[in-house]
């Protein structure tokens, strides 16, 4: 894992702690004795961890700690030890028995687990994400009485700290029902509609019925036979019915500013009004064996909720054969659950999540998914680098190309702000407009009719490179831009995100905004054609280069897509992500999807999905500067971006307001900063002073300031 902040690093344990196990453990059988045994006495020793959970356990879930050294896993998440239930304190308290390392800390977390019976897969729940981690010390260190940890999960120092985990075998999918998806044969007479989403398994037992493939568990959930009213719909669901769940959690959350968190479905299902925004977050461990039924039940206009059960109106299986691609929507019928009759129709979006292949590799000793330093506050970023070229006649350096990123570094930026995409041959390339034109002459002729317009993600990587290609703006004016040094290698455009991460100086933090274009209000899409790369393949190539190339780098994702950002989010435990969003615009079109349309709708958003904060639209937030509030008092970090930011007055104005971040054009025309270098090197060299005066101390030396170290200090 790498680290942000070398004033938090761990101390290293052995030479093997890197080493990840072979295998995974499952649970533990019910009764046994959760201990792991490995070496000798001489170099290991019995600890006994004990933590109180204090949150609630769903079914098929449990505890488990994962950590430095072998028993723990080596950070590998499939390695943790499975912890034991101690039914004596209500069952509240979780034990194992683990044998650690004598001669050295032993580093450790907890976290929420379950383990796929089939598969003995396991999943990472929750867990425990405090920058530091648990530690017990090595056995000189340690007083001799003390053999046990007693922990409360989640909580160390006083600081709550626990995140959604990631998907490491399972995949993920999402129902949307947005703005009343529901339209019936009959009149429904005011009747709310509410929706429960329960996962099916379509494998067909083996003959013997106990293949473990096969096997539901006995804390499998509930088949929705008992939560059906209708007689009627029994007899079609019955033959199997206690084996017909599939392995799966599945959560709900209405985006809406009362609540915002997922959470287990309610037995009668979730409220689908006509202004709903609803999503069923469902964790399902085999997609491609598993269907998903709908039912739909409503309240008598003339009975509470809380007066008695509801009628079942209806229900559709929708069969995971009507998922062409990660995302998409879908029309389907509605049963009646008395007469079996066509009852309406229903319309939802779906969005799959699939883990990628480098997520297996990832470990849990840090993640900065969801931290934020509270000094990085009013950071300056460079909006493509060294700003929007093909805007201003008098702009020098080409947007989005190496030197524009290392111009705006050399200025003072805190980070740099660019735009990736893939080409034809999926190599991710930094470039920001979906259109290009290219010359259809000699490329010193330049005549009315000389362009075509193509999709930059129809041309490969090398012809990005060899053809004579012109940007958006010129392809419209005819008007060709010429660059200082254009020929010259890192002012052309298309860079790759590869050689971007190794160009640029590692103190310069990176905001990735990834391109993805969106349906519009009115039903066109944002540059009229469709995607052809499916979006986990898509992000998955993104991710393999920042994964493997980032190092020590601060890295945060961002995208306009709220989809986007949740695969971004549940495809790795490592960076951050954020929401672009649109709010309240007279500048652009708005989008189909709702959460980006509106400052409130993307707090609850980013909020719902556990992102690190939002992108907000400069403009929206000059309109009513108290929404910088409602980012606030949620905990998000708040960027923002804009061509409002384009001035020395607005930028303070945002910085008095609180705004962690702001994103604007010419780094070196705009920025007040005195020391031209980002907060993130400033910090690197104080933590450097820092373990200077330590190492002096240590030594017996007196560490001698000068002054105007202390002046900057």
């Amino acid at each position: 894992m790498q680290r942000w902040l070398s004033t938090h690093e761990s101390e290293a344990c052995d030479a093997d702690a890197m080493a990840a196990p072979s295998t995974c453990r499952a649970a533990p059988d019910a009764g046994s004795s959760s201990r792991r045994v490995y070496g000798d006495i001489t170099t290991n020793r019995l600890w006994t961890f004990r933590v109180l959970m204090t949150d609630d356990i769903y079914p098929n879930e449990q505890l488990a700690i994962v950590g430095s050294c072998e028993a723990l896993g080596n950070w590998q998440h499939g390695g943790a030890a499975i912890m034991t239930r101690d039914e004596e304190n209500d069952g509240n308290v979780w034990t194992a028995d683990v044998c650690i390392p004598r001669h050295c800390s032993t580093e450790y977390r907890y976290m929420v687990c379950a383990v796929d019976p089939s598969t003995e897969q396991l999943m990472v729940r929750r867990w425990e994400t405090h920058l530091k981690p648990r530690r017990v010390l090595e056995l000189d260190a340690q007083p001799q009485t003390l053999q046990q940890s007693e922990d409360t999960f989640g909580c160390i120092n006083g600081v709550q700290k626990v995140d959604r985990g990631w998907l490491t075998s399972e995949s993920m999918v999402q129902l949307k029902f947005f703005n009343a998806p529901f339209t019936w044969k009959q009149r429904m007479k005011r009747r709310h509609v509410f929706v429960k989403v329960t996962p099916m398994n379509l494998r067909i037992p083996s003959a013997g019925g106990d293949s473990a493939s096969n096997w539901a568990g006995p804390n499998t959930p509930v088949s929705p036979l008992e939560d059906s009213l209708s007689n009627d719909t029994h007899d079609t669901r019955e033959n199997g019915a206690e084996n017909s769940t599939a392995f799966a959690f599945c959560e709900v959350v209405t985006l809406s500013a009362e609540e915002c968190e997922l959470k287990p479905q309610e037995q009668f299902g979730t409220a689908c009004g006509s202004n709903d925004l609803v999503i069923f977050h469902l964790t399902v461990s085999d997609v491609e064996n598993t269907a998903y039924l709908i039912d739909l039940y409503a309240y008598s206009s003339r009975v509470a909720i809380e007066d008695g059960p509801p009628l079942h109106l209806g229900y559709h299986y929708v069969l995971p054969n009507l998922f062409k691609r990660s995302e998409g929507n879908l029309e389907l019928p509605i049963t009646c659950a008395k007469g079996h009759r066509p009852l309406g129709m229903m319309r939802l979006g779906y969005l799959i999540v699939r883990p990628s292949s480098l997520c297996a590799h990832m470990d849990m000793r840090t993640s900065y998914a969801r931290y934020w330093n509270n000094k990085w506050t009013g950071l300056d970023v460079g909006h493509r680098g060294s700003g929007t070229s093909f805007k201003a006649k008098d702009a020098v350096i080409r947007e989005n190309t190496i030197t524009s990123l290392k111009n705006a570094a050399e200025h003072g930026a805190d980070m740099v702000e660019f735009d990736v995409q893939l080409s034809k041959d999926l190599v991710p390339v930094v470039y920001h407009d979906f259109m290009i034109y290219v010359s259809l002459k000699s490329k010193c002729s330049m005549q009315e009719h000389d362009f075509l317009a193509l999709p930059m993600r129809d041309l490969t990587l090398e012809q990005l490179k060899k053809l004579k290609v012109y940007h958006t703006a010129e392809g419209l004016s005819r008007e060709t831009r010429s660059f200082h040094n254009d020929d010259l290698l890192e002012h052309q455009p298309f860079p790759q995100l590869a050689d971007v991460l190794d160009a640029i100086d590692v103190h310069v933090g990176f905001n990735i905004e990834i391109k993805w274009s969106q349906r519009l209000q009115d039903g066109r899409m944002e540059e009229e054609f469709e995607h052809v790369v499916d979006r986990n393949l898509y992000i998955d190539c993104i991710l393999d280069v920042v994964l493997r190339k980032a190092g020590t780098r601060r890295i945060v994702f961002s995208c306009f897509d709220p989809d986007i950002c949740t695969m971004l989010r549940f495809k790795q435990n490592r960076y951050p992500v954020m929401f672009l969003s649109l709010g309240r615009t007279t500048k652009y079109e708005k989008y189909l999807d709702p959460r980006g349309n509106t400052m409130e709708l993307a707090v609850v958003a980013a909020s719902a999905m556990q992102l690190l904060g939002i992108v907000a639209h400069t403009e929206d937030l000059l309109r009513d500067p108290t929404q910088v509030n409602l980012a606030k008092e949620r905990g998000l970090v708040l960027f923002c971006w804009g061509d409002e930011n384009n001035s020395k007055e607005t930028i303070k104005l945002l910085k008095e307001l609180g705004l962690h971040a702001i994103i604007y054009d010419k780094m070196d025309v705009l920025t007040t900063k005195e020391v031209k270098q980002s907060v993130f090197l400033l910090q690197a060299k104080d933590s450097q002073k820092e373990l200077l005066k330590l190492q002096a101390l240590e030594m017996g030396r007196v560490w001698h300031t000068s002054d105007n170290e202390e002046q900057q200090n």
